[in-house]
């Protein structure tokens, strides 16, 4: 989100889903606010896979360093968010979820 390589859908995506995460943290006995939350990671995984492999640059040569560096968070909260799924569906489990 830092030098406008990825569209807005981009930042959207995962700022609402941080959004409902938020709120599924605050409401302890919801158990559809967890559901919306490991859906929309779920979602955001596809998502993201998507965003990187169309809008990665074809000659990585010229990249800045700010470009280089948004594209590596980029994939890098990817590679976190199986693990956030994870964990969602563990604080899922331990509301009572089946």
């Amino acid at each position: 989100c830092m030098n406008y390589m990825f569209p807005a859908s981009y930042a959207w995506g995962n700022f609402s889903v941080l959004a409902v995460g938020i709120w599924a943290i605050v409401q302890r006995d919801s158990l559809d606010a967890i559901m919306m939350f490991l859906t929309g990671l779920l979602l955001t995984v596809l998502t993201d896979i998507i965003h990187i492999s169309v809008f990665y640059p074809p000659n990585s040569n010229y990249l800045s360093d700010v470009k280089r560096f948004s594209i590596g968070m980029a994939i890098f909260s990817l590679l976190l968010k199986p693990v956030s799924c994870y964990l969602v569906y563990q604080m899922y489990r331990e509301r009572g979820g089946e």
